[in-house]
């Protein structure tokens, strides 16, 4: 099946599907039914592309490798992958396997064993189906549609390291300057006020448990806002009545799953860039609430503000002095959502700023 073909055209070619089975041999005749109707065919379809995201050799992969012998009937399949364990399914294991090792990027075969190197330009490297049984024809559609579900799989894995990677940037980022100054206000209140330092000294370890410990990738919006409160919480300590707070959240958006660390550095960005850097001080809003199933998230600071153009580069990553938090905050809310989904920045100098993200509320796959 080549890697593009339109899943539905696929479906219909599965009803003259059967005159491309072969006889089978007397010695091994494949148990597994080929599928009769679209709905089935895309079902298999569907649960081999997820089995071959499995562990090679695991049983997993063994069951999608079986499942793709039935869409084509043949008596033997077989994957195998440079590295990995060979994963195979059905008769003649050693000869297949000895016949896909000696592909080395080229189609071959023998007797009943056909090997077909996958990707638009195979080499010795490359990743090998063996297929028994099966026409010529047919064993090269399901070497391309083999080939797609490896590469999405690749494609996945790969943006899934990205994220990984920027939660950890993110926790790395969490400000020294911000962490010296919250202990040494605690500190200072050990003796004048030793419950007041109790309570804040147990905000922040609440701080650093959602900030740093080892988690999930989601949380839902009421600890991320847990999380926000801990933060202002802080910082009011530090700052005294330069910052003003105010948090509004509707209760319908709370039990909202999210990417952890979603919101809290964009309050401290409000913080150090909207309050810090004004004598007088200022005020940062947090608001949350639903419309319709999307969620809006708000961050507001009556700051300098800043240009458009600083803005964009600020997301861009290639603004003079800015962190990459709210890089990889946008970054990572496109990963998981889509690119509609990313970071919104209204500002202008003088102005304040206003960073605003819109999120579904319901995802597949996305669960705290």
């Amino acid at each position: 099946m080549p890697a593009e073909e339109d899943p539905e055209r696929r479906a219909r070619a599965s009803g003259s599907r059967t005159s491309l089975r072969p006889r089978l041999t007397g010695r091994f005749r494949s148990p597994v039914a080929a599928p009769t109707g679209p709905a089935e065919v895309l079902e298999a379809g569907v649960a081999v592309a997820e089995g071959l995201r499995e562990p090679a050799g695991s049983p997993a992969a063994v069951e999608a490798l079986r499942r793709l012998a039935g869409l084509c009937g043949a008596d033997a399949a077989g994957l195998l992958q440079p590295g990995f364990p060979a994963t195979w399914w059905g008769a003649d294991r050693d000869e297949g396997i000895a016949l896909g090792l000696r592909a080395c990027g080229r189609r071959r075969a023998e007797g009943d064993l056909v090997a077909l190197p996958l990707g638009a330009d195979p080499g010795p490297e490359s990743p090998v189906l063996v297929l028994g049984g099966v026409p010529l024809a047919a064993a090269r559609r399901i070497a391309g549609f083999t080939a797609d579900a490896l590469e999405r799989a690749r494609l996945e894995d790969g943006a899934a390291e990205a994220e990984t990677a920027r939660l950890r940037e993110l926790r790395a980022q969490i400000s020294p300057h911000f962490v010296y100054n919250a202990l040494t206000t605690i500190a200072s209140f050990v003796r004048s006020d030793p419950a007041r330092a109790r309570d804040l000294l147990e905000t922040f370890a609440e701080f650093i448990r959602h900030s740093l410990a080892a988690r999930g990738d989601y949380t839902s919006l009421a600890g991320e806002f847990r999380s926000v409160e801990a933060y202002l919480t802080l910082a009011r300590a530090v700052l005294g009545d330069r910052l003003r707070v105010q948090v509004r959240v509707a209760p319908e958006v709370l039990p909202v799953p999210v990417p952890v660390l979603a919101l809290q550095p964009l309050v401290e960005n409000a913080v150090q860039h909207g309050v810090e850097r004004t004598a007088d001080g200022g005020l940062v809003q947090v608001s949350g609430e639903a419309e319709g199933d999307v969620c809006v998230i708000a961050v507001d600071d009556d700051g300098p503000g800043m240009s458009p153009e600083h803005a964009r580069a600020v997301l861009a990553g290639t603004a003079e002095g800015a962190g990459l938090a709210l890089v990889n905050v946008d970054r990572r809310l496109r990963a998981v959502y889509g690119p509609e989904h990313g970071l919104v920045i209204e500002t202008a100098p003088g102005a304040g700023t206003r960073i605003v993200l819109r999120i579904p509320r319901f995802q597949p796959g996305v669960l705290a």
